[in-house]
C-alpha cells in the first residue's frame, strides 16, 4: 500500500493487530454518535457506524491536509443477541454483568463493520462486514461477579475479552477470530486492497 494509511479508532486492540499484520499508520480517532437508530438491524448498524466514522476522519484529513493522499480506515464491533438485542460496550460493572448473564449458555455473534475512504477527491468508500459466531459455556454469578471485579469488561464490546480472562468460557468460535478481538485482519486488508493503486 502506498497510500499512508490513518487508523480511525482509538482501539488499543485494533492497534495491536494492525501492527501484528505489519501495517504502518497513524492514529487519528472519529467522534460520532454512535446510538442505533430505531429498528436498525445490527449487521446495518455496524457497517452505518464504520463508514460514518471513516468520513468523519476523512473530513478533518481533506480540511488539515488538503494535499496529503491517504486511506482512512475506520471499524465499529458489536456484539449481537440471538434476538437481535445488540450489546455494545458496558456503562458500568452493573451493566456488564448484566451483559454477562445475557452470554451465558448462549451463542452469539461478533459483528464488525468496516470502511475505508480515500482522503481527497473523489474520495472513493468501500465496506465490509465480517461476522463472527461465539459460544460461551453457562457462567455462574459468583465467576461473574470475579470477572467484572477485574475492571477487563469495562471497555469492550459485550463486556468481555476472548483475547483474556473470558477465554476459559469460550469452547467454540466459527468465524476469523481476530473479529472477536475487534478488527478482522484478513477482510481488513482484502478491503484495503480494493483501493490500491
Amino acid at each position: 500500500m502506498t497510500q499512508p494509511l490513518i487508523l480511525a479508532s482509538a482501539s488499543p486492540r485494533r492497534r495491536e493487530l494492525l501492527t501484528q499484520a505489519g501495517l504502518a499508520f497513524r492514529v487519528v480517532p472519529a467522534h460520532i454518535d454512535e446510538t442505533p437508530l430505531e429498528g436498525e438491524p445490527a449487521a446495518a448498524y455496524v457497517q452505518r457506524l464504520a463508514i460514518e466514522k471513516a468520513q468523519a476522519v476523512c473530513a478533518l484529513q481533506n480540511k488539515n491536509a488538503p494535499a496529503e493522499q491517504a486511506i482512512v480506515l475506520a471499524a465499529d464491533t458489536a456484539v449481537v443477541l440471538p434476538d437481535g438485542a445488540i450489546l455494545g460496550k458496558p456503562a458500568d460493572l452493573y451493566d456488564a454483568g448484566r451483559m454477562l448473564e445475557q452470554l451465558s449458555g448462549r451463542v452469539h455473534s461478533v459483528m464488525t463493520g468496516l470502511a475505508a475512504v480515500e482522503t481527497g477527491e473523489p474520495g472513493r468508500c468501500v465496506s465490509a462486514i465480517e461476522i463472527t459466531q461465539v459460544t460461551f459455556n453457562v457462567i455462574t454469578p459468583e465467576e461473574i461477579a470475579d470477572y467484572i471485579a477485574t475492571d477487563e469488561p469495562l471497555d469492550k464490546a459485550g463486556a468481555y475479552a476472548i483475547q483474556g480472562y473470558a477465554a476459559r468460557w469460550i469452547p467454540r468460535i466459527e468465524g476469523d477470530y481476530s473479529n472477536v478481538v475487534g478488527l478482522p485482519i484478513a477482510r481488513t486488508l482484502s478491503l484495503l486492497a480494493e483501493l490500491a493503486p
